[in-house]
């Protein structure tokens, strides 16, 4: 472990237990997304890279932003 981590565990075990369970929670619930968007980044074809720098430039232009789930979907979202 490195030493920051284990300072920031340290100060994190003086803490009252239900305050130690939700700063547990909230890191596990950061590892999960870190791992969720590193996946989804992974998976990305080049193709799915151009599109989106397509349309990221077009909206620059328009002054049109929209939400990056419609612009990039998961797989689950797709038809």
């Amino acid at each position: 472990m490195i030493k920051l981590l284990e300072k920031a565990v340290a100060e994190v075990e003086k803490l009252p237990e239900d305050a130690q369970d939700a700063i547990a929670a909230r890191l596990l619930a950061d590892i999960a997304d870190q791992k969720a968007w590193s996946a989804r980044f992974a998976e990305t074809t080049e193709i799915q890279w151009e599109r989106m720098a397509t349309l990221v430039r077009k909206e620059i232009g328009a002054e049109e932003p929209k939400p990056l789930d419609d612009v990039f979907p998961s797989e689950s979202s797709q038809p």
